[in-house]
C-alpha cells in the first residue's frame, strides 16, 4: 500500500469531508451545516491520508482558547474530524496523524490538545486522559417543582428569531467562558453552530425554539430547545428537548427552568450536556426523578507539560515534583516541579530532585482542569506516591471550585 499523510488543500475540501462523513454512518450534512462546516474547518490544521486519489483518513485542529482553573484562556489545539476509513483500519493511519499533528501542535506553542472521543477507548494512548464529565436529566415535571430563589419574576422571557438569537446567545455565553474550565473560548462564525438546526439533531422534535431572558431591557440569559408531541390513552405527555441553556445569575436561570417545567402538553424536560454540578439538582424538590446520567465529555492531552501546568492557577500553596512518563511526546517525560504560591500563580520547571508523585500524562490530562481528583487515580493505581502526603497535597490544589464542563461541542 503506498499513501500520503499531508496538509488539506482548499480545493479537496469536498472530497475530504464526504470521507469523514462516510466514516461516521454516511449520513450526509444539511447544506446550511456543511457549509458552515467548511466555514469553520482550518484547512491548514486539517490533514489526510490518500490512497491514489482516494481520501483514506481524516484529522483537523481547530484554534481555540479553553478555559481552566483561575480563569485563564489557554491556547489549545481543538482536535475533530478524526477518522479513518472502514478498508484501511489498522495500517497505523491513526497513530501517524496523532504525531503528526501533535508535532504540529507543539510547534505552534500550544501547550493542550483537546477532543471528544466518539470512542473514549482510542485516544489514551495517545496521552488524553478524560477530564471534564457532562450530565443528562430527564425530569418528570408532572412530579418535580422547583423552588425558585427571590427575582425570579423579575425576570421577563421572550421569544427570539434566530438571527437575533444568535448574538443574544453568544453575548451571554462570552461573558461566562472564563468561569468555567473547559469552556473554549471560539473565534468568528461558531457563534452560528449551536443554531444550525439540522433535522438530524432534533430527535424527533420540532424546529429550534430560542428563549431570551431580560432584566432592565439587558439579555441575562438563554435557552434553545426542541418539543417533541406525544400522546397516549391518558392525554399528552410531550418533552422538552433542551439543547442549551445559560444565564448570568440565580433569578434568570431559575426563570429559564421554571419556563421549560411549565409548557403546555409536555411532562418531562430532557437536557442531555448539563454540568455535574448544575444548580437545577438544587431547585427540584425530588432529584430522584430527574434519572441523571453521567459520561465522559472533554479529553485533554498536555502538549508541553511545563507551560501547560504554568498556565492554570492551584487552590493554595503548593510545591511537588512529577515524574511524569510520556511515551509518545517523549519531551515531556522525566521530573517536573511545580510550585505554586497562595494566590495562585505557578512555575513548572524541569529538576533532578527526587520524584513525589509518578504518573502518565494521561492523568495529567485528567487532572488538569480541576474535575478529576489525583487522590481517586491514586486509588486506581494510575498515580504513585513516593513521598507521603504528597497525593492529599496535589489533589485539593488541583480542584476546581467549580466543575469543569464543555458546554457546546465542535
Amino acid at each position: 500500500m503506498t499513501t500520503e499523510l499531508r496538509v488539506l488543500r482548499p480545493a479537496e475540501w469536498n472530497e475530504w469531508f464526504e470521507a469523514l462523513e462516510l466514516a461516521f454512518g454516511g449520513d450526509p450534512e444539511s447544506p446550511l451545516q456543511r457549509e458552515l462546516e467548511q466555514e469553520l474547518t482550518e484547512c491548514e490544521r486539517s490533514i489526510g491520508v490518500w490512497d491514489g486519489d482516494d481520501v483514506v483518513a481524516t484529522a483537523g485542529a481547530f484554534s481555540f482558547r479553553v478555559a481552566v482553573p483561575g480563569g485563564a484562556l489557554v491556547p489549545a489545539a481543538g482536535v475533530t474530524m478524526v477518522s479513518v476509513a472502514s478498508t484501511h483500519r489498522r495500517r497505523g493511519l491513526l497513530t501517524s496523524m496523532m504525531r503528526r499533528q501533535l508535532d504540529d501542535v507543539r510547534a505552534l506553542g500550544e501547550p493542550i490538545a483537546v477532543l471528544t472521543a466518539s470512542e473514549p477507548a482510542i485516544y489514551g494512548r495517545f496521552g488524553y486522559g478524560a477530564a471534564t464529565r457532562q450530565m443528562s436529566l430527564a425530569i418528570d415535571t408532572d412530579r418535580v417543582r422547583l423552588a425558585v430563589p427571590e427575582g425570579t419574576d423579575g425576570i421577563r422571557l421572550r421569544y427570539a428569531k434566530k438571527d437575533e438569537a444568535v448574538a443574544a446567545c453568544e453575548s451571554v455565553y462570552a461573558r461566562l467562558v472564563a468561569g468555567r474550565p473547559g469552556t473554549p473560548a471560539h473565534g468568528p462564525g461558531w457563534e452560528r453552530k449551536p443554531l444550525v438546526d439540522p433535522v438530524s439533531a432534533r430527535r424527533g422534535g420540532s424546529v429550534l425554539q430560542c428563549l431570551l431572558a431580560e432584566r432592565d431591557g439587558e439579555i441575562v440569559g438563554y435557552t434553545n430547545y426542541h418539543l417533541k408531541p406525544e400522546w397516549d390513552t391518558a392525554g399528552p405527555k410531550g418533552r422538552v428537548l433542551v439543547s442549551d441553556l445559560a444565564a448570568l445569575d440565580p433569578a434568570a436561570y431559575a426563570a429559564l427552568w421554571r419556563f421549560l417545567f411549565g409548557i403546555d402538553l409536555t411532562s418531562t424536560v430532557e437536557a442531555r450536556n448539563r454540568p455535574v454540578d448544575d444548580a437545577v439538582l438544587h431547585l427540584v424538590s425530588d432529584v430522584r426523578r430527574c434519572d441523571i446520567r453521567q459520561r465522559d465529555s472533554l479529553h485533554v492531552r498536555l502538549v508541553d507539560v511545563g507551560a501547560a501546568l504554568e498556565a492554570r492557577a492551584y487552590r493554595g500553596p503548593l510545591d511537588v515534583v512529577f515524574e511524569v512518563e510520556d511515551a509518545f511526546c517523549p519531551w515531556n517525560a522525566g521530573r517536573w516541579r511545580l510550585t505554586a504560591d497562595a494566590k495562585g500563580g505557578a512555575s513548572c520547571k524541569r529538576t533532578q530532585d527526587a520524584a513525589d508523585l509518578a504518573l502518565s500524562v494521561r492523568e495529567l490530562g485528567s487532572a488538569y482542569l480541576g474535575g478529576e481528583a489525583l487522590s481517586s487515580l491514586a486509588l486506581a493505581g494510575r498515580v504513585r506516591e513516593l513521598r507521603p502526603g504528597a497525593v492529599a497535597e496535589a489533589s485539593s490544589a488541583f480542584l476546581s471550585d467549580v466543575a469543569p464542563w464543555l458546554p457546546r461541542g465542535f
